[in-house]
């Protein structure tokens, strides 16, 4: 298995102008889309990001051209969502930051998938 692109290097800061206050920044990407890995068939998704910033804020552009990578990446909803916000923490070093992926039926199934930074108690 090889490893995976580092699509991260495109991901672009800026300082956050309130580093002062805990504020939350809600961003929806509504038409996310990658690849199954057992099918080939395209999946599609809504990602939702909520995160506290600390210094840095993901600006907005990159953000659209690291998904976009996904496009042709077979790869499992639950890998994704993990690695998405692996790589955005990675980055911005965040003080909290949720992903929730909702991806669109297949098969009559629909999925979501949510991972926290730092991981949330159930």
């Amino acid at each position: 298995m090889s490893t995976p692109k580092d699509f991260a290097a495109v991901l672009e800061t800026f300082p956050n102008p309130a580093p002062e206050r805990d504020y939350h920044i809600r961003i929806v990407c509504p038409e996310f889309t990658s690849v199954c890995p057992r099918t080939g068939q395209p999946d599609f998704g809504t990602l939702i990001f909520t995160y506290v910033p600390d210094r840095l804020c993901v600006e907005l552009k990159s953000l659209k051209l690291y998904l976009q990578q996904f496009r042709n990446e077979g790869v499992f909803y639950e890998a994704l969502t993990n690695r998405i916000l692996d790589d955005l923490v990675r980055v911005l070093r965040p003080r909290r930051m949720r992903l929730l992926a909702r991806f669109r039926p297949r098969g009559g199934i629909t999925t979501s998938v949510l991972a926290c930074y730092p991981e949330e108690k159930q």
